[in-house]
């Protein structure tokens, strides 16, 4: 392992614990689902990707480092639907903040 791949893997590393605690900020801040989704899965997901990065760097295999960059890929892809599923149902229960919305086309349209 070269000393570059390990001042980036080591970057990444610290960025991911940077974007874990702004997720973490934002969970706390914001109160109610619709605005905690936004922060969190964007940060989460910024830093599982940024893990998967800085792991695929340090291994020696390159059928590891395509799992790892598989993982990100999944992440990418799976997070946001995630999100969207959760905000949706605090829509349907009626705990998502809704109300404060100046348009809620869900309510409109009886979904």
């Amino acid at each position: 392992m070269t000393t570059i791949g390990t001042i980036l893997s080591a970057g990444l590393l610290l960025l991911a614990s940077l974007l874990a605690l702004l997720a973490a900020v934002g969970l706390l801040r914001f109160n109610t689902v619709m605005a905690r989704t936004h922060p969190v899965t964007k940060a989460i997901t910024l830093g599982v990707v940024a893990v998967c990065v800085a792991g695929a760097l340090r291994v020696e295999d390159r059928t590891d480092a395509l799992r790892l960059l598989l993982v990100a890929v999944f992440q990418i892809v799976t997070a946001p639907i995630a999100a969207h599923m959760v905000a949706r149902a605090a829509h349907r229960v009626g705990s998502g903040g809704t109300r404060d919305l100046p348009i809620d086309e869900l309510r409109e349209s009886g979904r």
